[in-house]
């Protein structure tokens, strides 16, 4: 059974070292603030991928041939980037239903008004769930193939060991021939991908401390946000970001629908989110490891982020 938001936090807080899960950043302000952050002139990463979904379509399409086939959306978000496919799939008469999948029911109404209003026959059948439990939940297709979009570098979110166990296990939901359309952060100049995490204005700051308020809002915790900070460091032999929130002091948090009561040292951290950066030969090593075959790479043109295309062996 999937772990829910209390477990998730009573176990992250009683770790050593301490941590939280980003995916639970997503709830109605988390979805806010992080529009916010794909505004900002330092997130490159919207806008590369953006890029690529502007034009590789029809390639893709191509590779897909003519089939049935099930459009699978991991970490669907609001169809910003996912609309460039739809509508020249649509065009082409392409014969698919989109099963979109995300844990913030939010972004998926947002979505499914977006459906609704340009594509109303297409075939649209939302999951609200994690990835995991998702992939149960699917069950068995009509259609001939699976197409599974990641978009979102948000393998990246995963240690390495942790992506081989996700890709491999997406594996087992797939027949050979399905295709998975994976988006990776490639390794750049280490100033670049900082400030994408560290952004002047304040939005990533923010964004990772509304998990502290989303504690106190549903599991009736007493966070201070004004006693912790958020702090970013970038590895670039490993190709490690990872964030953290920082303890400004000693101090003591109640988490009151959970009687429970967590002390922190000072400076003491949590980790919130690992961001993983790849190069080229990691991307074609990591598929080929989880059963997969490179098909094709596409890029932005800064070279900056890249959306990998992989046959199920």
């Amino acid at each position: 059974m999937p772990a829910t938001f209390a477990d998730d936090v009573i176990s992250g807080l009683h770790a050593s070292p301490k941590r939280l899960s980003s995916k639970w950043f997503y709830d109605e302000t988390g979805d806010r603030l992080f529009q916010d952050i794909m505004a900002m002139p330092e997130y490159y990463l919207t806008d590369a991928e953006k890029e690529i979904y502007q034009t590789c379509a029809p390639d893709l399409l191509e590779v897909i041939g003519q089939t049935t086939f099930d459009l699978i959306e991991l970490g669907a978000g609001d169809g910003a980037k996912t609309q460039y496919l739809l509508d020249h799939f649509i065009r082409q008469q392409a014969n698919f239903t989109y099963r979109p999948i995300d844990i913030s029911a939010h972004a998926l109404l947002i979505l499914g008004d977006l459906v609704s209003v340009r594509w109303p026959n297409l075939p649209f059948e939302p999951i609200e769930a994690d990835y995991f439990s998702a992939l149960d939940r699917l069950g068995k297709s009509q259609a001939e193939r699976r197409i599974v979009l990641f978009p979102g570098a948000n393998i990246g979110n995963f240690s390495s060991e942790d992506a081989v166990a996700f890709l491999r296990h997406l594996g087992t939901f797939l027949q050979p021939g399905d295709l998975l359309f994976t988006g990776f952060d490639l390794k750049k100049d280490p100033a670049v991908v900082l400030a994408a995490y560290n952004d002047a204005a304040g939005h990533t700051a923010a964004f990772n401390l509304n998990l502290l308020t989303r504690i106190n809002r549903e599991l009736g915790a007493d966070f201070k946000l004004d006693a912790w900070r958020h702090w970013e460091t970038y590895d670039p032999m490993s190709g490690t970001a990872r964030s953290f929130l920082i303890s400004q002091s000693a101090q003591t948090v109640r988490i009151a629908d959970l009687d429970e009561i967590i002390f922190f040292e000072p400076y003491e951290a949590i980790a919130v989110e690992i961001s993983q950066k790849y190069s080229r030969v990691e991307i074609r090593n990591l598929a080929r490891s989880c059963g997969y075959t490179p098909v094709r790479n596409f890029e932005d043109e800064r070279g900056w982020f890249a959306d990998s295309l992989w046959r199920k062996d």
